[in-house]
């Protein structure tokens, strides 16, 4: 793989980190922890084959989901709290990276799915191009929040085949108030736009004979109980922004302890009809390709054990998890 002349904003991370939105530059390097929780390691809290992606990601055989550990976002309602900010995971080295997707590739996935690895973004492009000499074929999914700065997606240009990319707010105030970004918005846009370029630069959207998506963008929006009206506003914002891109709108929102606690709108499941009120106003805006979910995702959450699963070498005793208590834990909305 040629070198992308964009990789050369990596280089110097993680010692003065400006990866994410929030630009926090801590001293990954030397230890210091960055407000996504990373410091100098990788950590990876699960690796394996993955079935509740969108069909064209998962497939039949699964997606070769890697969770890695922190996140730039801090979303009250997170599901997977337990490694977004809670700190589970296993360190690993860039080589072991390597090998978690050539195993992965060895199991049948269908793809390297790369869960919230915005944080080890720097790693990527050496990765992926050691795992494509050594015989990986398979596409990479970077799979984000959408809170991405666009000089680090064009610096991941040629190592990601697949955008899945959520946008989760339109209104600023509530992405202040429930995920601590208020710029998230517009972040969220540019980042779409630079994904949707490169997808036409790569001379646009590739399915396989089985359905499969090769090359492409999909993007996410989970809709909140008690923010419909957002929502609606987040798929007016996706049609303007990206027109008619293959859009994914979910139901599963699964309140965590935190909001059972608390109490209010997010303590609790979303309503049928209000789904439903989504669904129909991505119809009404003419979205073709638009996938969604049926009963029973609050039950399952989607939600799979991190438990360090494939994250330790074969040859390897299991690696013990490495936990670090979140600093934002217990603390007021």
């Amino acid at each position: 793989m040629d070198r992308n002349p964009d990789a050369s904003f990596f280089e110097g991370t993680p010692r003065c980190c400006e990866l994410c939105p929030r630009r926090c530059r801590a001293a990954r390097a030397a230890g210091e922890r960055g407000v996504c929780g990373a410091a100098d390691e990788i950590r990876v809290a699960r690796a394996a084959l993955h079935m509740w992606e969108e069909p064209p990601i998962s497939g039949t055989a699964g997606s070769g989901a890697i969770f890695f550990s922190g996140c730039s976002m801090a979303c009250v309602y997170c599901q997977n709290q337990e490694i977004s900010v809670g700190g589970f995971g296993v360190p690993i080295s860039s080589a072991r990276l390597v090998e978690i997707m050539l195993e992965l590739q060895d199991a049948g996935a269908a793809n390297i799915n790369l869960v919230t690895a915005t944080h080890y973004a720097w790693a990527l492009p050496d990765a992926v191009s050691t795992a494509r000499r050594r015989g990986l074929d398979i596409p990479i999914v970077y799979n984000t929040s959408g809170y991405e700065r666009v000089s680090a997606l064009r610096a991941l240009t040629g190592t990601v085949d697949v955008w899945l990319t959520d946008f989760k707010y339109a209104d600023g105030a509530l992405a202040g108030r429930l995920s601590g970004a208020p710029d998230y918005p517009e972040i969220a846009r540019r980042a779409l736009i630079e994904m949707a370029s490169q997808v036409e630069r790569g001379a646009g959207e590739l399915f396989d004979k089985a359905g499969m998506l090769k090359r492409g963008l999909i993007v996410r929006h989970l809709v909140l109980p008690g923010h419909v009206d957002d929502s609606l506003r987040v798929l007016d914002l996706i049609w303007k922004t990206a027109g008619d891109v293959a859009i994914s709108v979910m139901n599963q929102y699964t309140p965590n302890n935190r909001m059972r606690a608390q109490g209010g709108a997010l303590c609790g499941p979303l309503a049928d009809a209000d789904y439903e009120r989504v669904l129909d106003h991505a119809d009404d805006l003419g979205f073709s390709t638009m996938y969604w979910q049926q009963g029973g995702t609050v039950g399952e959450s989607f939600i799979p054990p991190f438990d360090a699963t494939g994250v330790a070498a074969r040859e390897e005793e299991p690696a013990s998890p490495q936990v670090r208590k979140s600093p934002a834990e217990g603390e007021p909305l």
